[in-house]
């Protein structure tokens, strides 16, 4: 199937209603982009003088860029799964080593409830899970569950003409950054010939590895020197726990390069965000081309970071704020604070995409529902809509399972495995003067009020996955694994 056959096919299928006649809907179309491991050092919009991200620092300055977002799970099968349902990994029940998400889930998930109420639904990239109609059951991908199908199994591929989905886009585009652009040009081109909204979602597999930069892009970060951040380095990690060593994230410092290669592991890096914002800035002047854009929210973020040599480990997973915490930035043009480049340093966390895409929409949230809609952060930036999130990982080695609570201010990380030498351990940080984690304060007596506050908030949240974890793929467990023993 050529490009041409393809927007011809898309736009076919958002006519037919203009054809029976029925009245537009002005709902608002919803862009929601996605990359895989950026971390907020990434873009110049979260204050890296190194980096060139226009196309997206663009979006940060028309919208609202958020501060304080976290991945309530740092690994893509689970963060995506958060995502689409809006609910935490203990109430999914899924992740890799675990399980696909169960259709009465996904049934749930803003994808199929907006399609439900009239949207017009596109995916492209890597969708990152599969469904399944019980927990033993063979997952498979929700192709049926689009309008538009770009996405693909597993990681995906970097080279086009691999992705069967958008392989029509191989001769134009054949790195799949740009051509996942072009998809979302073709779908909003198609789109806005008809009389409903549409919701659109690009997820890019970039930055993830295989390195595998677009080398139309070489000569952007060529010979470039990037400066370290002031947690760089083994030495920035000694405090860490003993735990959080056990797995790839610390061997990685070493073994991709940053410790002896940082400038050319990080020009590869931001190599490929460069061409995400390529992309970027196709999807936005496609908006414009076709007159939809002052009815479009647009919405940027990132399934986890990626430490980059931060603390000495390479990597994700973990709940430390290179890993966990990643850039948000919304933009709704209808709205009249956007422009005024404008922050929020509310919690906010990848659960509360669901929420605010179906309030967006009209359509009420479910039950059991983890994320709060985002928009109220968009009327007053000062506002909150969370007081506390968790941060789950119950993937890898075992020593390396950990849960966390963070607040807009503070974190707390709770350790259990003991015996072979361990022993559970507790860290506290305040991370709104502290961001880069350097200075651990659970044995600082001035620090033992915030550290009893944090232990309670933590304790509450270890109930509530007693309460409500899912029956299967072996969640139920954890909330005895992870009490503390000063609560047993």
């Amino acid at each position: 199937m050529n490009a041409a056959f393809h927007a011809a096919a898309l736009a076919a299928l958002v006519l037919a209603p203009v054809l029976h006649g029925q009245k537009p809907d002005r709902r608002p179309n919803i862009v929601f982009l996605l990359t895989d491991d950026q971390n907020t050092d990434s873009l110049g919009c979260y204050g890296n003088p190194d980096v060139k991200t226009p196309n997206i620092d663009k979006l940060a300055a028309d919208g609202m860029v958020f501060d304080n977002h976290y991945d309530t799970t740092a690994i893509c099968m689970a963060s995506r799964a958060n995502i689409v349902t809006g609910k935490f990994e203990f109430k999914t029940g899924c992740n890799f080593q675990h399980g696909p998400l169960l259709r009465e889930l996904w049934a749930d998930s803003y994808p199929v409830l907006l399609r439900k109420a009239g949207y017009r639904t596109a995916i492209a990239g890597k969708i990152g899970f599969v469904v399944a109609d019980g927990p033993k059951a063979k997952g498979r991908l929700p192709r049926d569950d689009f309008d538009a199908w770009g996405a693909g199994p597993g990681q995906t591929h970097y080279e086009t003409a691999r992705n069967p989905s958008i392989a029509q886009y191989a001769k134009d585009y054949p790195h799949s950054t740009r051509a996942y652009g072009a998809f979302g040009r073709d779908f909003i081109a198609a789109a806005a010939k008809g009389d409903k909204p549409f919701c659109l979602s690009i997820s890019f597999k970039a930055p993830h590895r295989p390195a595998t930069p677009d080398p139309v892009y070489d000569e952007v970060y060529e010979g470039r020197v990037f400066r370290k951040p002031d947690n760089f380095g083994r030495e920035h990690g000694e405090h860490f726990s003993k735990q959080s060593k056990q797995g790839r994230q610390y061997k990685r410092f070493y073994t991709w390069g940053y410790a002896d290669r940082f400038d050319e592991v990080m020009a590869v890096y931001h190599q490929q965000i460069y061409a995400v914002d390529v992309a970027v800035g196709m999807i936005r002047k496609a908006l414009v081309d076709h007159e939809v854009a002052d009815n479009t929210i647009i919405v940027y973020s990132s399934d986890n970071g990626f430490f980059c040599g931060a603390h000495g480990y390479g990597s994700k997973v973990l709940p430390y704020e290179e890993s966990a915490r990643v850039p948000l930035i919304v933009y709704d043009p209808r709205h009249k604070n956007s422009g005024k480049r404008l922050r929020s340093s509310a919690l906010t966390g990848n659960v509360d995409f669901a929420p605010t895409f179906l309030a967006l929409a009209g359509v009420p949230v479910p039950e059991g529902v983890d994320g709060r809609n985002l928009m109220p952060l968009y009327d007053d930036p000062s506002a909150a809509i969370h007081e506390v999130l968790p941060v789950i990982n119950v993937w890898g080695p075992r020593p390396t399972h950990c849960l966390a609570v963070v607040t807009k201010d503070a974190k707390y990380i709770y350790w259990p495995y003991s015996g072979e030498g361990f022993t559970p351990t507790e860290e506290l940080y305040d991370t709104s003067r502290d961001p880069l984690e350097l200075r651990p304060l659970v044995a600082d007596p001035g620090s033992k009020p915030l550290l009893e506050r944090m232990r309670t908030r933590y304790d509450a949240m270890v109930a509530l996955w007693r309460k409500e974890s899912v029956p299967y793929h072996g969640y139920r467990r954890y909330a005895g694994f992870f009490e503390r023993l000063e609560a047993k």
